[in-house]
């Protein structure tokens, strides 16, 4: 195809091509799915728009319709995954310059964000619900990720070879891919979600007799395709039945990791424990508790000097 022959291109049709032919089999299926879910935007926001059309007003018009809809963020991302392919076409010159260039990002007013988690007495209400069966069931399943704060692919994703009742560690390395077809075995989200839970020894003990006669190498739970929405029916009933507030499987995670900030354990080691790239995202993910926290140690740290006088 010619360059002209190229420029003239609807921008949905590069955008779609240009995804197939550097993203496919290069990036995680979740992280493909948002280019093509980009690409969807495209052809819904600028349907007769053109590779050589493609100037600063119209990308920023681009921009400021999908922000009509979505708030700031979740716009600089729709920016970020077009950029790429921009970038492309300036370079194999199908664009002369950079429409990117000084863009401006808008976006709605974002909802306020809570962190769904439950305390630890209703944790421990929640946990009493449990119909803990001598076999593997859900329920097993919802008290793992409360103990342990993994992510639900990662518990898919668990074999029995994934326990060391010995040291009582839990070595998440890989995940399970539940949205489509039979799944199978992927990737973790990044290298630093690789890494060893320590296990309390009650738990590791009913794991270890759980796992007895399993294939070594075959996920625990997974026995046909899973949906997400399954396991959460359960743990809302659950809720419903222990009294609590309804929260999701994420839900869990948060709950995990909050109770171990309450609970005095340092940041770095709760990101080590969640899997976390960097302390940061768990700074910001549990800002809200950090916060609280650092109200109660200035309480004490007042309470303190003033008993020097």
């Amino acid at each position: 195809m010619t360059r002209r022959r190229k420029s003239n291109l609807l921008f949905s049709t590069y955008y779609r091509e240009w995804i197939q032919l550097y993203k496919v089999g290069a990036v995680r299926e979740v992280t493909l799915d948002k280019y093509w879910n980009t690409h969807q935007r495209i052809i819904e926001l600028a349907p007769n728009l053109r590779v050589h059309e493609i100037d600063r007003v119209l990308y920023q018009k681009l921009l400021n319709d999908y922000a009509e809809t979505h708030e700031k963020q979740t716009t600089l991302d729709f920016h970020h995954l077009l950029k790429g392919a921009i970038r492309d076409a300036i370079e194999d010159g199908y664009l002369l310059s950079d429409p990117t260039r000084k863009v401006v990002i808008k976006g709605k007013s974002p909802r306020e964000k809570k962190i769904k988690y439950l305390n630890q007495f209703e944790l421990q209400a929640l946990i009493k619900q449990l119909n803990l069966t001598p076999n593997l069931n859900w329920d097993w399943f919802i008290l793992l990720i409360a103990k342990t704060g993994i992510r639900f692919s990662e518990a898919l994703a668990i074999t029995p070879e994934s326990f060391d009742f010995f040291t009582q560690k839990l070595t998440i390395s890989q995940t399970w891919s539940y949205k489509k077809g039979d799944g199978g075995f992927q990737p973790t989200k990044n290298h630093s979600s690789i890494r060893k839970i320590q296990l309390d020894w009650q738990i590791a003990m009913q794991f270890s007799q759980l796992t007895q006669g399993l294939p070594h190498d075959k996920p625990i739970f997974v026995t046909k395709r899973v949906f997400n929405s399954t396991i959460n029916n359960r743990l809302q009933k659950l809720c419903l039945k222990a009294k609590i507030p309804i929260i999701t499987i994420h839900g869990l995670r948060h709950t995990h990791a909050s109770l171990l900030l309450f609970a005095g354990v340092s940041i770095a080691s709760v990101a080590a424990r969640l899997g976390h790239s960097s302390m940061s995202t768990t700074q910001e993910t549990y800002l809200h508790i950090i916060q609280e926290l650092e109200n109660q140690d200035n309480d004490k740290i007042m309470r303190h000097l003033a008993s020097l006088i």
